[in-house]
């Protein structure tokens, strides 16, 4: 890994708190691996990242270079500047523990992205409850003529990234998906890095 990256665990989560102009470089280090990512305005935590307003606005349904993720107050929290992979979800819920009961026939499901996200937004008071539709990096759903959607294996290969800059002072949460399918049935971990628009300021 660089120096500065930080590896998420393989069906895990963590926090990280930007400013804006930071920019968030998450990366996929051994290829087909989803990361759910959600973000909320660190100084009002009731605006938070909007999968609706971000579509409608962008009027499509697979975001990438250029595009501007939304939050529910149809103000730019994250511009996608740089994405090597290209295909990513922004329709489907994150994976939890009762999807797992109903989908997987798992008995006792896990946490999965759900709780992993709100487990790492618990410092900043947001719950389960409050976890919206992520931004599914690296996800690859596809829907056909009918509407049908069928979740494929990622097309993101070892060292894919994505880079977002952050339009507003965030508090940003991601994972390494559990669940199995959005995966290629093989967990794995997530990489990511913060570079600061501070530091870029001072070179």
């Amino acid at each position: 890994m660089c120096e500065g990256t930080v590896r998420i665990q393989p069906c895990s989560g963590h926090a990280v708190e930007l400013e804006a102009g930071d920019e968030l470089v998450v990366i996929d280090p051994m290829g087909q691996q989803v990361s759910d990512l959600t973000a909320f305005n660190r100084e009002d935590l009731d605006e938070y990242l909007s999968s609706g307003r971000s579509i409608d606005y962008a009027s499509k349904l697979w975001l990438t270079t250029g595009d501007t993720l939304y939050s529910n107050r149809s103000r730019p929290m994250f511009t996608i500047i740089e994405d090597t992979c290209g295909r990513h979800d922004f329709t489907l819920t994150p994976c939890s523990k009762e999807m797992f009961e109903k989908l997987y026939g798992e008995e006792e499901g896990r946490p999965g992205c759900e709780g992993n996200l709100a487990r790492a937004l618990a410092p900043w008071g947001i719950n389960r409850d409050r976890v919206p539709v992520a931004f599914n990096i690296f996800m690859h759903v596809a829907v056909d003529a009918e509407g049908k959607i069928a979740v494929l294996p990622p097309l993101s290969r070892a060292g894919d990234h994505v880079r977002l800059r952050a339009e507003m002072p965030l508090v940003v949460a991601m994972t390494a998906c559990s669940a199995g399918q959005s995966n290629n049935f093989s967990y794995k971990p997530i990489d990511f890095r913060v570079e600061r628009a501070s530091d870029r300021a001072k070179a």
